[in-house]
């Protein structure tokens, strides 16, 4: 699998605001002082060292040793002591039928090669709960309407389907999860919203950056897709945006919990 976005620190700086509050809300309710979570595709660990504070145990996985340090020094910076680390893969995870309560992704099944064998892995080694959240790009809306920005969701489109991945996944969760042979599935939305002029400044400043710096910048340019020309007026769209008083942005999620039987 190739990751279109990589561990830039661009890239880091938006995964780092995540945190359970904003990106894992609708999994919230589901979770018991008592529960162990398979936290999947980790990233730098601040939900996953959210969620450790809420359940009486959390394994944190990714699929590289190297990004799983990630969240091993987040864990370690938090000082929270109930949180094991383990490198897997999603499509073929190497643990026992219901080793865990719940089993949670976020941002993970628009990357991977087979997002309905994913989902039958995760539901196989869960007992209770599968929850998963994926953004669907598609369903992207901004204001201004900035060419700059149309040309920036082409690209990263085309990008993360070269990879194998589906950029639009938020609005398939529902279908994989039914394919996967789950039949109790709440499916929900939910939105991050940036308009205020801070949160411009941050969005904006660091996707001008991420699109002439991150790993999808490299992809892009050894494909042919577009040129070091294209990506700066790229990234001055975004610095537009962000100045833009009128300017504002929404992401939508989709949302599915699978109710394992």
């Amino acid at each position: 699998m190739t990751y279109t976005h990589g561990h830039h620190e661009s890239v880091l700086r938006s995964h780092r605001w995540r945190t359970a509050e904003n990106s894992a809300a609708y999994l919230l309710p589901h979770l018991k002082p008592g529960h162990t979570l398979l936290d999947i595709g980790s990233g730098p660990g601040t939900i996953t060292a959210d969620l450790a504070g809420l359940v009486a145990s959390v394994t944190a996985s990714e699929v590289k040793a190297e990004a799983l340090e990630l969240a091993r020094a987040e864990i370690e910076r938090r000082g929270v002591g109930n949180v094991e680390f383990e490198v897997a893969d999603v499509h073929a995870l190497d643990y026992a039928g219901g080793s865990f309560d719940v089993v949670h992704a976020h941002q993970v099944l628009q990357h991977v090669q087979d997002p309905v064998r994913a989902l039958r892995e995760m539901g196989r080694v869960a007992r209770e709960v599968v929850a998963v959240r994926d953004s669907d790009y598609a369903a992207f809306a901004w204001y201004p309407l900035l060419p700059e920005l149309d040309e920036w969701m082409e690209l990263y489109q085309r990008t993360a389907r070269g990879n194998g991945g589906e950029p639009d996944a938020g609005r398939r969760l529902l279908a994989w999860a039914r394919e996967a042979g789950f039949t109790d599935v709440s499916a929900t939305s939910s939105t991050w919203c940036f308009a205020t002029p801070e949160d411009r400044q941050w969005w904006g400043g660091m996707w001008a950056e991420r699109i002439v710096s991150s790993d999808m910048a490299r992809q892009v340019l050894e494909r042919g897709l577009a040129t070091e020309a294209d990506l700066r007026r790229i990234s001055e769209g975004w610095l537009m945006w962000a100045q833009d008083e009128d300017g504002w942005l929404s992401i939508l999620h989709g949302e599915i919990i699978c109710r394992v039987s």
